[in-house]
């Protein structure tokens, strides 16, 4: 998807380094440091706008988020949402975020959101998809034992592909909606702008889950 230049993108995001990390990698371990309190820390990769991690952080003030989000333009209007927000528990991460174990810690996240994620959908793209083994590899790296790993999307393929894979990589499923809008079984849905937009068009897919724990 092609992203329009936003001129003021820059100098806005050089101007709120307060909530804006541009180099991940020294804040490894440490991430309790760009918070006011110490908290369990969940993380989205590929943010979008905002909408998502700002309403999450709204309705959790006890835990802390970040966002990752490597398009410029497009975390330069999150950004101004987390500000316009007042927020404190919430930060945002300009880079991909491919190799998250390079900057957190062995269980540094307490849980993990990938929101309608790039479905990659020619086979030699496979790897790419974050939902590949290379990528659950680094998730097991970074998450808590039982920390949960949630993956939302509108693909079809990519979420058939996806359940395959989670389950191979021998992960523990705790729930899986064919149709997240239409469940009565009460689960939480906290949608994005793109969900929003795009879920008159078919039914949201939903996996929640988590890596198995050596007892």
């Amino acid at each position: 998807m092609r992203v329009r230049n936003k001129p003021w993108a820059k100098g806005y995001m050089a101007d709120h380094l307060d909530r804006l990390v541009v180099e991940p990698e020294p804040l490894k371990g440490n991430w309790q440091s760009r918070f006011p309190s110490n908290q369990p820390l969940f993380v989205e990769i590929g943010t979008g706008k905002g909408q998502f991690i700002i309403e999450m952080a709204r309705q959790y003030p006890d835990r802390n988020f970040i966002g990752i989000e490597i398009q410029t333009s497009v975390i330069a209007v999150a950004l101004k949402g987390v500000v316009n927000s007042g927020l404190t528990n919430i930060q945002l991460v300009h880079t991909d975020g491919e190799a998250i174990n390079t900057f957190f810690e062995a269980g540094e996240v307490a849980g993990l959101y990938l929101n309608f994620s790039d479905p990659w959908p020619k086979k030699r793209h496979t790897k790419r998809r974050l939902t590949s083994p290379v990528f659950l590899a680094h998730y097991a790296d970074v998450l808590q034992p039982e920390g949960q790993l949630q993956f939302k999307t509108d693909n079809r393929g990519l979420f058939e592909y996806s359940l395959g894979s989670l389950n191979n990589f021998g992960m523990v499923f705790e729930g899986v909606w064919l149709d997240l809008h239409a469940a009565t079984d009460g689960v939480e849905d906290i949608q994005t702008e793109y969900e929003q937009k795009f879920s008159k068009k078919g039914p949201i897919y939903q996996v929640i889950a988590h890596f198995p724990t050596n007892n």
